[in-house]
């Protein structure tokens, strides 16, 4: 089994186009990774760093995380990819309830490349926005010993640019690297984090590291046993004369997996309801201040709405990504068929049915993952690291980037890496 990883590797190293695509997404990477570590000028980095461990179960520490350490630092890239995802989102939602958004996304590519430049100029508004909380809520921790007009405008145009860069980042990985350029700075800031992580986890008692031990490896089993997961749909395609050629005849299937949606759906869910006690943290008065604490990341409220919002994206990003009835019109187009069903319509509501069922499968499961190994791990006071939305994210985006590769490789008859 080595032997073959280690062949697969090799022969991944061989194809210049994916070996190109590697090592460009490696250079990406280490740039934004050394920009995480660039502190903006005219901030106390300590008093951060002591603020955010202070509340590190909190929606800081949370942020944090998904930065890459970078918050702590008050970094370049503080922001992170997380204001392009929140507007990606929105942006979703939109397009569901405007018209012309609508129009556009049925455009084809041209439409798409407008919907990608609002994307843009509202991930900019929203880091604009965020980069102005933080410096309010720095200058009430001290973390801004000599703050003046000046210095406030070089801060949050300063991180305003940082998040324009990780967007591009994230762009650039996605048309000419490998994986989904979101995806991979998520995977990336989560790594990264890990070896704090475990030198905190090797604080604990023995009889905790051994339960988060379990808990790490029950997670990863049920993701890649899920995610790999598929329901294989008969179709049968009639014979046909063409010339004087005989065609058709072949039998195939139509592979439908549990989790069609990937991790997006986890991403997206964590984005949402980071917005509400971020900006509450960001007033830090009165009711904002319960509201922080009530609703934040270790708060059983922002568990369950997460779950909540991980099925319901798990459904509509199964729904964006495959359509019964496109699907069953191709098949009635080239004379295919599943067996025991009338083509056309017949078989698109009898595809919805499969992938409805396999969908509630897959959201349930997903919102499960995210849930419990919290409600294990709460009573062990273990950082965010080890927690089900963070091994789910690093497990996803690991085997989707795995079966970009897979395909590459199989598409020049090299034996792959998965079996």
């Amino acid at each position: 089994m080595n032997n073959k990883l280690w062949q697969s590797l090799v022969n991944a190293w061989k194809i210049p186009e994916l070996r190109t695509k590697l090592l460009f997404t490696a250079g990406i990477l280490a740039v934004y990774r050394f920009g995480c570590y660039v502190p903006v000028p005219g901030v106390d980095a300590q008093k951060v760093q002591d603020f955010i461990n202070s509340g590190a179960q909190g929606v800081m520490g949370f942020l944090n995380l998904f930065s890459g350490g970078a918050l702590g630092k008050i970094a370049v890239f503080a922001l992170g990819i997380m204001p392009y995802i929140t507007a990606s989102i929105i942006m979703q939602l939109l397009t569901v309830v405007i018209p012309k958004l609508e129009q556009l996304q049925k455009e084809g590519e041209q439409g798409q490349k407008e919907i990608t430049k609002y994307t843009r100029w509202l991930t900019i508004v929203l880091s604009l926005v965020q980069s102005v909380g933080y410096v309010f809520l720095f200058k009430s921790e001290g973390a801004l010993p000599r703050i003046d007009f000046m210095h406030a405008f070089l801060i949050v145009i300063t991180l305003t640019t940082g998040s324009a860069a990780v967007m591009w980042f994230g762009e650039l990985i996605t048309a000419r690297g490998i994986g989904n350029g979101m995806s991979i700075l998520i995977f990336i800031s989560i790594i990264s984090r890990l070896p704090d992580g475990l030198i905190k986890m090797f604080t604990l008692n023995i009889g905790v590291q051994i339960g988060i031990a379990i808990i790490a490896i029950a997670v990863v089993v049920a993701v890649i046993w899920i995610t790999t997961g598929e329901r294989r749909v008969p179709v049968q395609y009639a014979k046909r004369v063409v010339g004087r050629r005989m065609l058709g005849g072949a039998s195939t299937y139509i592979p439908l997996k549990v989790n069609m949606a990937g991790v997006i759906p986890v991403i997206f869910a964590s984005s949402i309801m980071l917005i509400p006690p971020t900006f509450a943290q960001f007033l830090r008065v009165g009711p904002a201040k319960w509201f922080a604490t009530t609703f934040g990341p270790s708060s059983v409220w922002y568990i369950a709405g997460e779950a909540v919002l991980i099925v319901i994206f798990t459904y509509f990003y199964t729904a964006v990504t495959f359509n019964p009835i496109d699907q069953a019109d191709n098949l009635k187009k080239y004379g295919g068929f599943v067996p025991g069903v009338r083509p056309g319509r017949p078989t698109a509501e009898f595809l919805d049915r499969i992938l409805t069922r396999l969908t509630f499968v897959g959201a349930l499961f997903l919102a499960a993952v995210a849930v419990l190994p919290w409600i294990l791990i709460q009573s062990m006071s273990v950082p965010f690291y080890f927690g089900g939305t963070s091994l789910l994210i690093v497990v996803g985006v690991a085997l989707d980037t795995m079966r970009q590769m897979e395909a590459q490789l199989l598409m020049r008859h090299y034996e792959g890496f998965l079996k």
